[in-house]
């Protein structure tokens, strides 16, 4: 199973692409954390921010492969506690379907990316930046897995 990350953004700050990094690195064959980034839509072409994320939908749509199963995050999402992301994780590992989780832009994700969805997931019920999103799904993504494993990353 592969755990797919489509995010838009690209050229994030060092601190983003490390934390990320450092967290996929740790993930297991059987569940790999692979980020493909979306070009975000530039702001200078005089589109409003409609049109802007339409246009970003279009790239996150292409990019997903169809038989992938979709979580888009967002802050209006259901909130899953890591335990239950564990039990979700276990059961993407059973039926051996990849995942990919979906972030959006600086003006969030259109309604036709939310609507493609199987899920909409909430990190959190504050809006977050969307490259510190990354980071925090990946350390999610591995915490999850090492509590499957009885790993001692997660304490309760």
């Amino acid at each position: 199973m592969k755990l797919r990350v489509v995010a838009v953004g690209h050229k994030m700050p060092d601190w983003i692409s490390a934390g990320f990094n450092e967290y996929a690195k740790r993930m297991p064959r059987e569940a790999k954390i692979e980020l493909v980034e979306i070009k975000p839509e530039p702001r200078t072409t005089g589109k409003n921010v409609v049109q802007i994320m339409e246009a970003e939908a279009q790239r996150i749509l292409a990019a997903l492969p169809q038989d992938v199963l979709r979580i888009a995050l967002d802050e209006h999402g259901s909130p899953l506690t890591t335990r239950q992301l564990a039990q979700q994780m276990q059961d993407w590992l059973r039926g051996g379907r990849d995942v990919a989780f979906i972030i959006g832009g600086a003006d969030g994700l259109h309604e036709s990316v939310k609507n493609s969805a199987q899920q909409l997931l909430a990190l959190s019920a504050m809006t977050l930046p969307h490259g510190m999103v990354r980071v925090l799904l990946a350390e999610q993504l591995y915490r999850a897995h090492s509590l499957l494993h009885n790993h001692p990353y997660h304490r309760e």
